[in-house]
């Protein structure tokens, strides 16, 4: 495994995005188990998770405490390994996704997240999403609270513009050290974050880094679009005798030494073919065909 710098220690380059574990169409138990003690097996030290990630109509913390007990569970080193976890976002009975970032919400949220993962405190917090009923700043300072109690050790924040992140840098100072904001082959809205986070040397975590591998990823666009960055990296993929995520993975982890992406899983055999772009080196031919795939051919 690779490692790049994330809250004070050396994690390894892929993370597991721990999400697909417990929310609609998650697997059982003992194979979410599995998925995680894979993923740990094949050398992953960042997990992610959030109080949020459940079933519709399910109870808070059900990733965290899966998550937590696959830990507790498993026979390997656990000593390196970062939990991640998120608060400021919640779910209704019909599967919808809400927002609430009031320092009162957070400073309940991360405690509880604090009981579930176990521990003396939360290795790091981000902040899911800006509240837009809430002053940044406010949710942000809630954040620093946590962080002055000793609850948390590192803060990030997620889903956030370029302004907010230097916002974010003014009020957490060091102790902010990532970012987390979609980023894949087929979304690359989140450009001036990325470089922003390489000049302030903070980690850049792209959640949903696969989107554009499968033509499904790539609803609203033209077909000949989808089949143009479909093609590609199903071509570098066949050439390399790997699968075409291993080939996302490893063009985003070319894309800045800032890079960590979190991709999801929900079986064991996802979780190591993930973990094996940290192995996968493209060449500068690769890189520049695949860059070209990534954005629309009428750029």
């Amino acid at each position: 495994m690779r490692y790049r710098a994330l809250a004070g220690a050396d994690v390894s380059v892929i993370g597991l995005g721990a999400m697909p574990l417990s929310i609609e169409g998650h697997p059982d138990e003992a194979r979410a188990v599995a998925t995680v003690h894979a993923a740990l097996d094949a050398g992953v030290t960042l997990i992610d998770t959030a109080d949020s990630y459940h079933a519709p109509g399910g109870a808070p913390g059900a990733n965290e405490l899966l998550v937590a007990r696959a830990l507790a569970a498993y026979g390997g080193d656990r000593d390196r390994v970062l939990v991640a976890t998120k608060g400021g976002r919640g779910r209704t009975a019909d599967g919808g996704w809400t927002v609430d970032g009031t320092p009162a919400h957070l400073r309940r949220a991360a405690e509880g997240s604090l009981r579930r993962l176990g521990g003396e405190a939360i290795g790091l917090y981000q902040l899911h999403k800006p509240d837009p009923a809430v002053p940044y700043a406010d949710s942000l300072g809630a954040v620093r609270d946590l962080l002055d109690a000793g609850t948390v050790r590192f803060a990030g924040v997620s889903n956030v513009d370029v302004d907010q992140i230097l916002l974010a840098r003014d009020v957490l100072g060091d102790r902010l050290v990532s970012v987390q904001n979609r980023y894949s082959p087929a979304v690359r809205d989140a450009e001036p974050e990325l470089e922003l986070c390489g000049r302030l040397g903070l980690a850049f975590l792209p959640w949903s880094p696969l989107g554009g591998i499968a033509r499904s990823s790539l609803d609203g666009t033209s077909r000949q679009e989808a089949d143009f960055r479909f093609g590609a990296f199903h071509r570098v993929a066949r050439e390399r005798g790997v699968s075409p995520q291993r080939v996302a993975l490893a063009w985003l982890l070319a894309r800045s030494p800032a890079v960590v992406p979190i991709p999801g899983a929900s079986r064991p055999a996802t979780a190591r073919d993930s973990a094996g772009a940290a192995h996968l080196v493209l060449s500068d031919e690769e890189l520049a065909l695949l860059e070209a795939a990534s954005v629309s051919p009428a750029a």
